[in-house]
């Protein structure tokens, strides 16, 4: 069955380029709508929505984004694309999205993307896919896919990785779920969970007991964007219960580590009402890149080099009554049943006897700050366990799994 495919881009400068890749994709059987998201030149091929419509979807017109700052036109067309992106989605008119374009075709096409719902193919092929792509990407399911050379002709290198990304974006609007997995999803509560690696054999255990009792397991990895990836989930009304053992993001936020998640972190389920069950999981620890990346302020700080792009540093005794108090005061917002566990034998792989982030003195100013501030109705379990004991990921995933019953048996 064929599929329609979106081309979204600047035909003004990259129009041989799009004329390509949409000849090799309906050479394929799928349809193509060609987008011009152009500013300045005539595009140099015939768009089937043209730029003028685009502009009207940002409230201006062509001639007026056309005398403008060029960062200020770039960000309009991006605004009306999105628009206009979503409204053919909404309708029922596009399968999937394929972009080509440098730093501003990229800034321009992937606010249309990351509108579209996860799930929907999307893929940018850009000269910053090697970078940065944070500000593309997000929380969304953007494929991006370095081209390279720059979007500029198409000669004996740019024909191979065009028609990578055309053989691609076709491979993706025709992949399916399998229907016996289709068949049986809906049936299962989802949980979300959050996950280092540190924290990986009770989250794998977690899921382990959770998946064996009939629960869906989506495992989230909390280093800031996974952390926000969930929220905006569970937000939505996509998750059914949280198994948030991995709170580390809340260091980065606190200290100034690149893996933050931002101050809504631990909101969204609160605000939700849904079950939970929440431990501290690597809060002994802020994250930093390199080594050589490491503010030098936190320089005489107790560092340790997870691996070579990765420097951990300890969180100390007062950072942790302060981690103690935000997350009490983020969880006592929570309008349905919760559980805290706290591993007293240690918060993370490298939080135990002989290990480099060993600080009984520093997790204890957590574990009683947190208990101290928590409302008194909420339930706090001290395990005298470490957090990758199996015996307390059990105890995580038992107590969730009897919330969950108690939740959907009324």
């Amino acid at each position: 069955m064929s599929k329609t495919i979106v081309l979204l881009g600047t035909l003004d400068t990259k129009g041989k380029e799009f004329e390509y890749v949409k000849r090799i994709i309906e050479s394929r059987g799928h349809n193509t709508l060609l987008i011009d998201a152009g500013i300045i030149g005539e595009p140099k091929t015939t768009p089937d929505i043209s730029r003028d419509e685009v502009a009207k979807k940002a409230g201006y017109t062509i001639e007026e984004l056309a005398k403008t700052d060029r960062g200020v036109a770039i960000e309009a067309m991006a605004k009306g694309a999105t628009v206009l992106v979503e409204e053919l989605y909404q309708e029922g008119k596009i399968d999937g999205i394929l972009s080509l374009g440098g730093s501003g075709g990229t800034s321009l096409a992937t606010p249309a993307m990351r509108a579209l719902p996860v799930g929907v193919p999307k893929l940018m092929v850009s000269t910053m896919a090697s970078g940065d792509t944070r500000p593309y990407v997000d929380i969304k399911d953007v494929t991006m896919m370095y081209s390279v050379v720059d979007i500029s002709g198409i000669n004996r290198l740019s024909s191979r990785i065009l028609a990578n990304a055309a053989g691609a974006i076709c491979g993706m609007v025709e992949a399916e779920v399998p229907k016996d997995f289709e068949s049986t999803k809906e049936e299962k509560p989802l949980v979300a969970a959050t996950m280092f690696g540190l924290t990986t054999p009770c989250v794998e255990k977690v899921r382990s007991v959770l998946e064996d009792n009939g629960c869906e397991v989506l495992v989230f990895h909390a280093t800031g964007t996974g952390g926000r990836a969930m929220e905006s989930l569970i937000e939505s009304g996509f998750i059914d219960a949280v198994a948030d053992i991995t709170t580390t993001e809340w260091a980065d936020e606190l200290v100034g580590g690149v893996l933050s998640a931002g101050p809504t972190r631990l909101d969204a389920a609160a605000k939700k009402g849904i079950p939970q069950v929440v431990s501290v999981g690597a809060l002994d620890m802020v994250n930093f890149g390199p080594m050589d990346t490491v503010p030098e302020k936190f320089r005489s700080r107790k560092l340790h080099v997870h691996n070579p792009s990765v420097t951990l540093m300890r969180t100390t005794v007062e950072e942790n009554r302060k981690l103690g108090e935000i997350i009490a005061q983020k969880l006592n917002q929570a309008k349905g049943p919760i559980v805290v566990f706290l591993p007293l034998k240690g918060v993370s792989g490298i939080d135990k006897e002989g290990m480099p982030f060993y600080d009984p003195e520093a997790d204890t100013a957590l574990f009683e700050t947190l208990k101290k501030n928590l409302r008194t109705d909420i339930e706090v379990r001290e395990l005298d366990y470490h957090i990758n004991d199996p015996e307390f990921a059990e105890a995580m995933a038992n107590a969730l799994l009897q919330l969950i019953r108690n939740r959907f048996s009324k």
